[in-house]
This record gives structure tokens, sequence and C-alpha cells, in this order.
């Protein structure tokens, strides 16, 4: 075992084969025939997102933000989350997050600042997030897209933290933006 002042920092590992196994529009699914870190053959299974995380967080001038609720198909119960979706990796990632912005919640803003980026389970996957701040709203109709159903809920920020605090939000973008957001806004008294 390596302390931390003496961090490995190149790959122990040996790829011998890699066979890609699904491909999708959103993931594609590879088996590696390896050699792990103590020179042992096995297999590792990766998962390739094919767009990046985006989570944003809109607070207004009395405190309160949306969060939104949906039914998550792999989880097979539903989510309180905040506004997120995926943006295409070709797009620049603050143009995604407007965009979702408005359709989840009918929000647009003036003021956005990123807080946060993730990478969301890299033990078997690459996906990467983003999460933004977004203050300066103008509140207008949400525009969600076909598939989604979607309950949206002004809850002050405060509540959100608590939300977590009792793991009634799970989501882990959201957990993170959240207490990363929290940090931020009573570091400027907003809190």
């Amino acid at each position: 075992m390596k302390l931390e002042g003496n961090a490995i920092e190149h790959n122990p590992w040996t790829t011998l084969t890699s066979k890609l196994q699904y491909d999708n529009n959103w993931i594609t699914v590879t088996e590696h025939q390896v050699l792990n870190a103590a020179k042992s053959p096995g297999i590792y299974g990766t998962v390739h997102f094919k767009n990046i995380a985006i989570g944003i967080i809109p607070i207004d001038t009395d405190g309160y933000t949306w969060i939104v609720g949906q039914y998550r198909y792999p989880l097979n119960s539903y989510s309180w989350e905040i506004p997120e979706g995926g943006g295409k990796l070709s797009i620049p990632p603050l143009e995604s997050a407007r965009r979702e912005l408005k359709e989840e919640t009918g929000i647009e803003a003036r003021h956005w600042e990123q807080i946060i980026h993730l990478h969301l389970s890299n033990s078997v996957t690459d996906e990467q997030a983003l999460a933004y701040l977004a203050t300066e709203l103008t509140i207008g109709e949400a525009e969600p897209d076909e598939d989604e159903v979607l309950t949206i809920r002004r809850v002050h920020f405060r509540e959100v933290v608590e939300m977590v605090e009792r793991s009634e939000i799970t989501d882990s973008l959201s957990v993170a933006a959240i207490l990363k957001a929290e940090k931020i806004l009573r570091n400027r008294n907003i809190l």
C-alpha cells in the first residue's frame, strides 16, 4: 500500500483486449481483458457516456431554489433533484445548462457560476458532471421534453439542504452541488 505522499500516479493496469458489447445514442459498454494492478488476469467493464451531465441550482433573491421530481426508471422510484440533464460534448456546457434550466423550470438566469466538476461513478464510467449556480432569475413556463413527466417545486434553499441530510435527495450530482452551493452561499452571507 502506498501512502498519500507516495501516491502512484501512473496506470498500473494493462489492457490486453477490448470488445464493444453495447452501443446506443447515450452510452457504450466495453469489456476489457486486463492484467490488474497485481498483474493478475481479469475482466473490466466500462461505460462511456456520450454526454456530460449538467446540473443547475437557481437561487432567487429570497433564498429559494427549484427542484424537480420525476420517476427514474433505473431506480424504479421517484427522485427529487436539481434541474439537470445531458449536454452534448460538442456544445459548451453553459449553453446546455441554460437550455436545461429553461426546459425543466421555465427559468432563465442572467448570472451563471460553475461551482463543481465531478466524475459521477469513476469505478465503471467516464461520466463527468458540471453544476452551476444561477442567479438574477426571470421566471417563465417550463418546456419539458415530451418523454419527461416532471413535478417542479420552489423550496427555500435551507430546506433543500435538509432534504439532502434526510436522504430525500440522493442523486449524486444534486447532493454534491447542493452541499457546495451551501458553502458558497454561507461564505457570501446569503444563507
